[in-house]
């Protein structure tokens, strides 16, 4: 009897606890349980943007392999989808300099450069970023608009410091600014080491503009 009596008073005290938590409970579990579906839909929604991306993207790549007549109009048009319905995806940005470079190579000045200063606009993807800038500031040197050029590579990240130097000496030199132009292919050389191959490049530059 004794021994009922306790089994009852464990059943009733797990009752009164479920009485006074089992509401909460049971919310909770229902949260993580939303929460979790949640995430994995969302993942599931993200890998299948990707794979879209990922299909105008390698569109955009052979429309400017394999070239012909309406190849800058497909390039244009697989570039404008990625960047107004992927841009955060990182084939935007890849699609951006791969249309640049196809159109600069079909004398589509105007177009590589719309690509270019897009993604020059881009501060969440730093990196690519920079690499636009410096290949927008190369467009625009032959296009002998120093100024813009110039503009580009201004502040130019740690990590590409080295490069953005090369660069402004490139568009200083061709302004006829030969101490400032100098300034900078040392500066770039400081910056690449020694044991950089791109050193014994801006090495020549500086050579040749010193026996001009």
């Amino acid at each position: 009897m004794a021994y009922d009596l306790e089994e009852q008073e464990k059943l009733d005290a797990i009752k009164a606890w479920w009485a006074r938590y089992g509401t909460l409970i049971a919310t909770l579990v229902a949260v993580v349980a939303l929460a979790w579906g949640g995430w994995w839909g969302w993942k599931a929604y993200e890998s299948h943007r990707a794979n879209q991306a990922m299909g105008y993207f390698e569109a955009l790549e052979d429309a400017a392999r394999l070239g012909g007549s309406d190849s800058a109009v497909r390039i244009k048009a697989a570039a404008a989808t990625l960047r107004e319905d992927y841009a955060a995806t990182g084939y935007a940005a890849r699609g951006a300099l791969v249309a640049a470079q196809a159109l600069q190579a079909q004398d589509d000045a105007a177009g590589a450069r719309e690509q270019l200063e897009w993604l020059a606009a881009q501060k969440k993807n730093p990196s690519m970023q920079a690499v636009a800038r410096l290949r927008l500031a190369g467009l625009l040197l032959d296009q002998k608009q120093y100024d813009a050029a110039l503009a580009q590579l201004e502040n130019a990240p740690p990590a590409f410091a080295a490069l953005f130097a090369d660069r402004r000496g490139d568009v200083l030199a061709a302004q006829g600014k030969r101490e400032e132009a100098r300034a900078a292919w040392r500066s770039a050389i400081d910056g690449l080491g020694k044991n950089n191959p791109l050193t014994q490049v801006v090495q020549l530059k500086l050579d040749a503009l010193s026996g001009a």
